[in-house]
């Protein structure tokens, strides 16, 4: 069973329930079957405060994620507790004029980003980086309604 919840801090107006179908496929890739984690969408300055008090830098980003499970999985009931993820949706809007394309592709790239983070993956170096940001793109990619959504 896989149980999260998105909490729209943010009043994001826009409908969002296509991120289900690419958080579902991320976890099935992944061989996650029972796994509970949240997403929060927020504004500037909270993700700015929680950059700054738990990364130490002191500056607007587009998503953090907090893996519980970094030393080790998490396991309560045969529930894995994977974390939480945080994004910024005035930077997910920006990124996505910026970069040419869609809110839509926009947010589930960073939803996709920060699951992924919550998993285990990196990019901190450039051999992380490339695996990570293949995979993102062969899930995003795989998904028919933000496939549609690239420019």
């Amino acid at each position: 069973m896989i149980d999260y919840s998105i909490t729209n801090e943010y009043g994001y107006d826009k409908d969002y329930s296509y991120l289900d179908s690419l958080i579902k496929r991320t976890l099935k890739h992944e061989h996650v079957k029972n796994a509970t984690f949240s997403i929060v969408f927020v504004n500037e300055a909270k993700i700015q405060d929680l950059n700054k008090n738990y990364r130490g830098i002191d500056k607007i980003t587009d998503v953090i994620s907090f893996a519980f499970e970094d030393n080790a999985d998490i396991v309560y009931n045969n529930m894995r507790f994977l974390g939480e993820i945080y994004i910024c949706i005035p930077r997910m809007i920006e990124q996505a004029k910026d970069y040419g394309h869609s809110e839509i592709r926009e947010l589930a790239f960073l939803t996709c980003h920060g699951l992924l983070h919550l998993l285990g993956y990196d990019h901190q170096t450039k051999d992380e980086e490339e695996i990570m940001f293949s995979l993102q793109e062969e899930l995003l990619e795989k998904d028919e309604r933000t496939k549609k959504e690239r420019s």
